[in-house]
């Protein structure tokens, strides 16, 4: 059984276990070393692109796409 530490971080957020049901192969990693929490969260980061390059990436597309939108608009 996994350690109840690691059930509760894992269900203070509806991502974790939304991960972890898609990838169930972490359900044995966390269970044999519940050390491996952090590495699944970096997993889960970068799966959904929940990592701060991530977001500073999106924001720059974003910018990017208002930037062609109002050149667009004044020619």
């Amino acid at each position: 059984w996994m350690k109840y530490e690691v059930l509760e971080k894992l269900k203070k957020d509806e991502k974790y276990l939304k991960f972890l049901r898609q990838n169930s192969n972490w359900y044995k990693q966390l269970n044999r070393d519940p050390s491996s929490y952090d590495a699944f969260v970096r997993e889960m980061k970068k799966k959904y692109k929940l990592r701060t390059i991530d977001k500073v990436d999106n924001f720059v597309d974003g910018v990017d796409l208002v930037t062609k939108i109002i050149s667009a608009t004044n020619d």
